[in-house]
């Protein structure tokens, strides 16, 4: 599927075909899922979360007016509520907490992917939320920064240059394991 199938299938949704309005859930579930886990790091919560925001896309899908890509308009709708539940939690976690790299061929560089992995985790978890936001946005969700803009309402400069802060804190972070040979 790509974008000119998601018009087609919003277009059949509108016309009254409202049941097609699923095949955009199954599209788009996961990420969703995945920004909801990113923000309330509880499975439950992350599930009550993807059905809010797609309840909310599909009352919301007249105001779509197709200017953006529907993935677009759907993460800026996840982002929001995803916002207001963090300012009730008071707490946001990186996307790259998740654990989704392939294991590696040998004990020890599983081992160093490990200790990798925790300490790139550990300089997420201490970047400014702003920067936490954008990285996922732009690393995880394969964000363009036009469309990080339209999600967050920070402008391109301003999500260029915490994208840029947020690289430069990790590789101060990381510095004595990249010199260590890790």
């Amino acid at each position: 599927m790509n974008d000119n199938d998601d018009m087609v299938i919003i277009n059949q949704v509108l016309a009254g075909e409202k049941e097609l309005f699923r095949l955009l859930v199954r599209r788009y579930e996961q990420p969703v899922y995945g920004m909801g886990l990113s923000f309330l790091r509880n499975a439950e919560d992350a599930s009550d979360f993807t059905q809010e925001v797609f309840l909310k896309a599909y009352r919301s899908l007249l105001r779509f007016e197709g200017r953006s890509r529907f993935s677009t308009w759907l993460y800026k709708i996840a982002y929001n509520t995803a916002l207001n539940s963090l300012k009730r939690k008071k707490e946001y976690l990186s996307l790259a907490e998740d654990d989704i790299v392939p294991d590696w061929d040998t004990p020890e560089r599983n081992m160093m992917r490990k200790v990798l992995r925790e300490a790139v985790l550990d300089g997420i978890k201490e970047l400014p939320e702003r920067f936490r936001v954008c990285v996922d946005l732009a690393f995880f969700y394969d964000r363009s920064l036009k469309e990080i803009e339209l999600i967050t309402g920070y402008p391109v400069n301003t999500i260029k240059s915490h994208v840029f802060r947020a690289k430069k804190l990790l590789r101060n972070k990381l510095k004595d394991y990249v010199e260590g040979g890790i």
